[in-house]
C-alpha cells in the first residue's frame, strides 16, 4: 500500500481509503462489515471514512466496534458533519457552532475514540456565516478532538475563502471530498487548480462511479441481483444517471486498455483518479472483503499519458465535466 501526504500537511494516508457510506448497518450485516474492515486492514489500507448521517449514525458504531482493539496511533480516522442526524430536530443539521459542537461529541462516542485525524464539512452550509463555522471547527482542533480540518463538495470559491479563514484561526484545512472518476470530472476545471494552488488534497469518493466503471453493468440487460441499481435504500438513486446504454457502451470499451494492463475495470478506474496528482486517496466501499483485496491492487499502480489518451478516446464526451455541478442540491437545506 502506498501513503500520500494529505494537502500540505505532515499527515500521510493509505491511498486507498475505506468508507462505510451505503454499506455499514445499512447494506450488509455488521458481521460482514466487520470481515470487510479486517480485509482492509490485512491489505495495508489505515485510512477509514465515515459520517455521522451514514445509516443515520448507526455507520459510525460499526466501524468503531470494528477497529475496537486496533492501534489507534496507525490509523487515520475520518467523519463528517452537515447532515441531519437523529430526531432531525431544528438544530440537528448545518454547520451551525451548536450542531458541530454536539455533532463531534456524538461521532467521538460512537466510534469509541478521543479524537479524529480529519473533521470535515460534508456540505457547504448556506444558511450559516462561514466565520461561525471556522471557529467552530477550530475550537474543535484546539480542543484536540480532531486533528485537522476538511469540506466536502465544495466549489472553489467556498474553499478558497474556508482556507483563509483556517489560517487566520490557526489551523489547516488540508482536503476536500468530492465525487471523482472517469464519468465524473466536474472538479477539474476550477477545484482542483485552486486546490493545488492552497496546498488542498482531494480525496475522492465513488471512483467507480457507484460501480458502473466496474463493467457489471451492460447495455440492454437488467441490473445484476443485489448490485446497487438495485438498491431501494439509496443506491439505486445515485447510480441512475449512468445508466444510459451510451454510458455503458463506452465503459465496455475501457474493457481492452485494463486487460493490456493486467487489470480489472474496477482496478483501472481508481488508477485513474490516483494517477492525478492532486488527489491523495481514493475511497472505496464494498459489501464483500473480496472487493476490498481486489481494488487494493490499484494502489502503486501507474498510468502513462498514452494510457490515459486512449481513455478519453474511448470516453469521448461521455464524462460530466461542467464545474456548475460541483455543487450539490442537497447543499441547500436552509
Amino acid at each position: 500500500m502506498e501513503h500520500r501526504h494529505l494537502g500540505r500537511s505532515g499527515l500521510k494516508i493509505s491511498e486507498i481509503i475505506y468508507g462505510n457510506w451505503l454499506t455499514h448497518a445499512s447494506q450488509v450485516e455488521d458481521d460482514r462489515a466487520r470481515a470487510c474492515v479486517r480485509a482492509a486492514l490485512d491489505s495495508g489500507i489505515s485510512t477509514f471514512d465515515t459520517a455521522d448521517t451514514y445509516a443515520n449514525t448507526a455507520a459510525e458504531v460499526v466501524l468503531g466496534e470494528a477497529l475496537k482493539g486496533e492501534r489507534r496511533e496507525s490509523l487515520e480516522i475520518f467523519t463528517k458533519v452537515y447532515f441531519p442526524t437523529g430526531p432531525q430536530g431544528h438544530n440537528d443539521t448545518g454547520l451551525s457552532r451548536k450542531h458541530i459542537r454536539e455533532s463531534i461529541d456524538a461521532s467521538l462516542r460512537r466510534l469509541q475514540m478521543d479524537y479524529v485525524d480529519l473533521y470535515q464539512a460534508h456540505r457547504y452550509d448556506y444558511a450559516t456565516p462561514l466565520e461561525e463555522t471556522m471557529q467552530a471547527f477550530a475550537d474543535v482542533v484546539h480542543s484536540g478532538k480532531a486533528l485537522y480540518i476538511g469540506v466536502s463538495e465544495w466549489n472553489a470559491d467556498q474553499i478558497r475563502a474556508g482556507h483563509q479563514l483556517a489560517r487566520e484561526l490557526g489551523i489547516q484545512l488540508i482536503s476536500n471530498q468530492p465525487q471523482y472518476s472517469m464519468l465524473w470530472r466536474v472538479i477539474e476545471e476550477r477545484v482542483v487548480p485552486t486546490s493545488r494552488e492552497l496546498g488542498v488534497s482531494q480525496i475522492v469518493w465513488s471512483p467507480v462511479a457507484q460501480g458502473i466503471l466496474t463493467g457489471k453493468y451492460t447495455p440492454g440487460a437488467e441490473a445484476p441481483e443485489g448490485s446497487r441499481a438495485r438498491d431501494e435504500k439509496g443506491g439505486a438513486d445515485m447510480i441512475k444517471r449512468f445508466l444510459d446504454d451510451p454510458v455503458l457502451e463506452a465503459v465496455q470499451g475501457l474493457a481492452p486498455i485494463a486487460e493490456d494492463l493486467g487489470l480489472t475495470l474496477a482496478q483501472l478506474a481508481v488508477a485513474w483518479v490516483l494517477s492525478n496528482d492532486n488527489v491523495a486517496g481514493a475511497i472505496i466501499g464494498a459489501s464483500r472483503p473480496e472487493q476490498v483485496t481486489e481494488n487494493v491492487k490499484a494502489s502503486g499502480v501507474t498510468l502513462d499519458a498514452d494510457v490515459k489518451a486512449r481513455i478519453d478516446e474511448v470516453l469521448g464526451d461521455i464524462p460530466e465535466t461542467d464545474p456548475a455541478k460541483t455543487v450539490s442540491p442537497a447543499q441547500r437545506l436552509a
